[in-house]
C-alpha cells in the first residue's frame, strides 16, 4: 500500500539490478558501480520532496452494521501518519477489518472470521462499508472519470455475498465490477494481503513469536511479493510451453487452411454468373416466403375455428368447475359436521367402553351356559329318538312273539328270556355311557377349538410384537452408531453414500455437487418441535436434490452400488444462490412459528427444495393440540396457512385432522443418549412381554395337548362302547328270532313292557297286546 507523504519522483530506488556473469568475475567493477549507485540514490532522495503524489491515500471510512457496531464514522484521516486510539470494543479492529474487506481482501486475511457473513451485525440483513480514496497528482486513476476522489461502497448480505459500487466525487456510480476495483488498487499500488502494508494483530503476534529463520524468510517473501512473483513466473512458464505447443500445431493447420483458401478463391473466381444466380436466388427466396405465408394462412383458418370452439367449451367447463366447487364446499361442511358428530360418538364410546366390557363378559358366560344347555338338549333329543325307535322295534317284536308263542316256556326259553333282560340292561348302561362320552367329546372338541382360536390370536399378536422388537433394535443400533456419526440416523450406508458422492465430485463427474440427506443439513431452533417437523417432512429427510438430470443419473448409479434396500428420493431442480423470497405468500403468526422459521438452514439450495416440495413457509407449528385446533378450525385460519402440526405430530387442517403414527423423533432428536435409554427401556418391556407371551403359549399348548389326549381317549372309549352295543344288539336279535312258546314269564314281561310304553302307545296297540 502506498505510504503517506511519499514521492512519486523516486521510482523503485531500492530495486535490485541483476548482475551478469561478467560482473561476478570482475570485483572492482562491482565496487565502482555500487559507489555510483549510492551517489545516484542520494541525489534522488535529496529531491524527493519536489513532486508529491496524493493518489491512493485513505481520506475517510464509514461503517454501518459491521461486526458489533451499528454505525461508526465517518472517520476523516490526514495526509500523514494517523493514530487510531480507543478503549477495548470501541471499533479500532473493526476499522482495520473493514479496510481489508472493502479493498478486496478475503475473510481469512482479517483473522476475524472464516466467512464474510460473520461480519454482519446480529439481527441485521446486511452490512455497509464506504471508503474514500484520494485521486490527485500525476498517478491519479482516470481523473477525468472519477475526479479528485474514488468512493468504494461495499455491501455484505446475511448470506455472505458482497457487492461493490465505485463512485466519483459527486456520488455517481461508475462501475460495480470487482475487476475495476482491482485495477484501481494496482494503479495505487495498494496491497491488501501484504503484511508490510496492513499488519493485523494475529500476524504481528505470529511474526514476533516465531523464532525460526524459515518463518521470517516466508514473511519476507510474502512482504516483498517475491513469492507471488515466483508463482506467477511458474504459471507463465507453464503457459508458455502450452502456448508454444499450440502454436506449432496451429502452424501446421495454417498451411492446410491456406491451401484450401486458395482452392476456394479459384473456384469463386471461376463462377462468372454468380451475381445473376444470387439475384435469382433472392427472388426465389421472396417467392418462397410468400408461398409459406399463404400456406400458413390456410392452416390458420381451421385453427381459428377450433380456438373459438375451445373458448366456448372453456366457458362451459368454467361453469361446471364453479358448480363442482360449490359442491365440494358443501361436502367439506358436511364432512366437518360428521367429524364433530364422530368425535361426540367417540367420546360416548369411551364412556361406555367399561360397561360394554362387563356386558361382553356376561354375554360370554351366558353363551357358554347356552351352548352347554343346547348340547344337553341335543343329546336328549337324540336319545329320545333312539328310544322311540327302540320302542317301536320292541313293540313290533313283542307283538310278533305274542302271536307266535302258543306253548309253555321250557327251561331253555327261560334262559333266553333272562339273557334278553340282561342284554337289555347292558344296552341301557352302554347307551348311557355312550351319551356321557358324547358329551365329553363335545366339550373336549369345543375346548380344543377355543384354544386353537386363542393360539391364532396369540400368534398374530406375537408376530406384531416381534416386528416391533426388530424395528426398535434396528433403531437402537442406528442410534448407537449415530453417537459418533449423526449421519447414520438417516441410513446405515449413508456415510458410504456421501463418500461416493465426494469421490465422484473430485473426479469431476458432477456439474454441481448434490445435497443430501436434507434432514442432515437442517437443525431445529426448538428441540421440542422435533417430532412435529419429522412427521411434516417425512421421506424428505432422507431425500437428495440435484441441479440437473445428468447429475441425477450419476447419483443413481452411486446409490445402486452403495445402498441395499429402498433408496432415498432424488429431487431434480436448478440450484439457486439465494433463498426464495416468501414474504408475500408465507404465513406470519405473532405467536407461533412456521416450519421455515423453526429451522436453521445454512444452504439456500436445501431451503429452496423444502419450500418448493413441501411448502414449509405455509405450515405452522403449534405445540398444544387443542390450541392448534382452535387456531385452524375455530374460525378463519391464518392467512396463507395450509395446515398445522402439534408437538405430538398431529396434523390439523381447517376441516379435518390426523394423528401421528409415531411417538418419538428418530432423525431430528437432539439428545441421542435420552433416545437410546428410552429405546432400551422399551425393548426391556417388550422382551418381558415376549417372555409372558411364551409362558402363556406354553401353558396353552400343554392344555391343548391334554385336551386332545382326553378327546382321543374318549373317542376310543366311545368306539369300544359302540362295538359292544353292536354285538349285544346282534345277540339280542338272534335271541328274539328264536321261535318258542310263550310262557307265563314272557307274558309277564310283555305286560311290563306294555305298562312302560302305555303312555306313548295307541289304543289299537294296547287292545292287540
Amino acid at each position: 500500500m502506498s505510504k503517506r507523504g511519499s514521492t512519486s519522483a523516486v521510482e523503485n530506488p531500492n530495486k535490485r539490478i541483476r548482475s551478469s556473469p561478467n560482473d561476478e568475475e570482475e570485483g572492482s567493477d562491482v565496487v565502482e558501480s555500487d559507489q555510483e549507485e549510492d551517489s545516484t540514490l542520494s541525489n534522488r532522495f535529496l529531491c524527493a520532496g519536489e513532486v508529491v503524489s496524493d493518489a491512493g491515500l485513505v481520506e475517510s471510512i464509514t461503517l454501518k452494521n459491521f461486526m458489533c457496531h451499528s454505525h461508526l464514522g465517518p472517520f476523516a484521516f490526514g495526509s500523514n501518519v494517523n493514530f487510531v486510539v480507543g478503549n477495548n470494543g470501541s471499533g479500532k479492529s473493526a476499522i482495520l477489518t473493514a479496510l481489508i474487506v472493502a479493498l478486496g481482501g478475503n475473510a481469512q486475511a482479517t483473522n476475524r472470521g472464516s466467512s464474510l457473513k460473520g461480519f454482519v451485525k446480529e439481527g441485521e440483513s446486511s452490512a455497509d462499508v464506504s471508503i474514500t480514496l484520494r485521486n490527485k497528482g500525476k498517478d491519479a486513476y482516470k481523473p477525468d472519470v472519477y475526479g479528485p476522489s474514488v468512493v468504494v461502497d461495499l455491501r455484505i448480505t446475511r448470506e455472505g455475498l458482497r457487492t461493490y459500487k465505485l463512485r466519483n466525487k459527486s456520488g455517481q456510480v461508475i462501475s460495480t465490477k470487482k475487476e475495476e476495483l482491482l485495477s484501481i488498487l494496482d494503479s495505487f499500488n495498494i496491497q491488501v494481503n501484504n503484511p508490510v502494508s496492513i499488519l493485523t494483530q494475529e500476524m504481528s503476534k505470529h511474526f514476533l513469536h516465531s523464532k525460526g529463520e524459515g518463518d521470517k524468510y516466508k514473511f519476507f517473501m510474502k512482504a516483498t511479493q517475491l513469492q507471488q512473483m515466483k508463482d506467477d513466473f511458474i504459471h507463465i512458464k507453464t503457459t508458455k510451453h502450452i502456448t508454444e505447443d499450440r502454436f506449432a500445431q496451429n502452424r501446421d493447420c495454417l498451411k492446410d487452411l491456406k491451401r484450401k483458401y486458395l482452392e476456394k478463391e479459384d473456384r469463386y473466381k471461376s463462377l462468372a454468373s454468380i451475381s445473376e444466380m444470387q439475384t435469382q436466388l433472392e427472388e426465389l427466396q421472396k417467392q418462397m416466403a410468400w408461398a409459406l405465408v399463404s400456406e400458413m394462412e390456410k392452416e390458420l383458418e381451421p385453427m381459428k375455428d377450433k380456438l373459438q370452439c375451445d373458448r366456448r367449451a372453456t366457458e362451459k367447463f368454467d361453469e361446471k368447475v364453479d358448480e363442482w366447487k360449490n359442491k365440494v364446499e358443501q361436502a367439506e361442511q358436511k364432512l366437518k359436521h360428521i367429524q364433530d358428530q364422530l368425535e361426540e360418538i367417540t367420546q360416548q364410546v369411551g364412556e361406555l367402553q367399561p360397561k360394554c366390557a362387563e356386558l361382553k363378559a356376561e354375554a360370554q358366560k351366558r353363551n357358554k351356559l347356552l351352548k352347554s344347555c343346547e348340547l344337553g338338549v341335543h343329546r336328549c333329543r337324540t336319545n329320545l329318538g333312539d328310544l322311540e325307535k327302540d320302542k317301536v322295534q320292541l313293540s313290533s317284536r313283542l307283538k310278533d312273539l305274542s302271536l307266535s308263542i302258543s306253548q309253555t316256556v321250557d327251561a331253555e326259553g327261560q334262559l333266553r328270556t333272562e339273557r334278553v333282560a340282561q342284554i337289555q340292561t347292558e344296552l341301557d348302561n352302554l347307551e348311557h355311557q355312550s351319551s356321557t362320552l358324547s358329551q365329553q367329546i363335545d366339550q373336549y372338541q369345543h375346548s380344543c377349538s377355543r384354544m386353537k382360536e386363542e393360539q391364532g390370536k396369540m400368534r398374530k399378536e406375537f408376530d406384531v410384537l416381534r416386528r416391533s422388537i426388530e424395528a426398535n433394535k434396528r433403531t437402537l443400533d442406528t442410534m448407537m452408531a449415530s453417537r459418533s456419526n449423526r449421519l447414520r440416523r438417516f441410513g446405515d450406508q449413508m456415510p458410504e453414500l456421501l463418500g461416493g458422492i465426494e469421490e465422484a465430485h473430485r473426479k469431476g463427474l458432477f456439474k454441481h455437487t448434490p445435497r443430501g440427506p436434507l434432514g442432515y443439513l437442517i437443525s431445529l431452533k426448538d428441540p421440542e418441535l422435533a417430532l412435529a417437523v419429522e412427521v411434516c417432512l417425512k421421506s424428505l429427510l432422507r431425500a437428495f436434490t440435484c441441479d440437473n438430470y445428468e447429475d441425477e443419473k450419476v447419483l443413481k448409479s452411486i446409490m445402486a452400488k452403495v445402498l441395499r434396500g429402498p433408496r432415498p428420493t432424488i429431487i431434480t431442480s436448478q440450484f439457486l444462490p439465494r433463498v426464495h423470497d416468501t414474504r408475500r405468500r408465507a404465513v406470519n403468526h405473532p405467536d407461533y412459528p412456521s416450519v421455515l422459521q423453526a429451522l436453521d438452514i445454512e444452504d439456500p439450495v436445501v431451503a429452496n427444495c423444502l419450500i418448493d416440495h413441501r411448502g414449509i413457509e405455509c405450515i405452522l407449528l403449534i405445540k398444544n393440540r387443542t390450541e392448534a385446533r382452535r387456531v385452524m378450525q375455530g374460525g378463519t385460519p391464518p392467512a396463507h396457512c395450509t395446515q398445522a402440526f402439534s408437538k405430538d405430530g398431529d396434523q390439523i387442517y381447517p376441516n379435518r385432522s390426523y394423528s401421528a403414527d409415531q411417538s418419538r423423533a428418530n432423525c431430528l432428536s437432539g439428545d441421542v443418549e435420552e433416545e437410546i435409554v428410552h429405546l432400551q427401556r422399551e425393548l426391556e418391556n417388550q422382551n418381558a412381554q415376549e417372555a409372558r407371551f411364551m409362558q402363556r403359549k406354553k401353558k396353552l399348548d400343554e392344555d391343548l395337548k391334554q385336551n386332545e389326549g382326553l378327546l382321543r381317549r374318549a373317542s376310543m372309549e366311545q368306539k369300544s362302547t359302540n362295538d359292544k352295543v353292536t354285538k349285544l344288539q346282534l345277540e339280542l336279535t338272534d335271541l328274539k328270532n328264536v321261535e318258542e312258546p310263550q310262557s307265563d314269564d314272557v307274558r309277564l314281561l310283555v305286560r311290563e313292557v306294555v305298562c312302560f310304553c302305555a303312555p306313548e302307545m295307541s289304543p289299537d296297540t294296547n287292545s292287540t297286546l
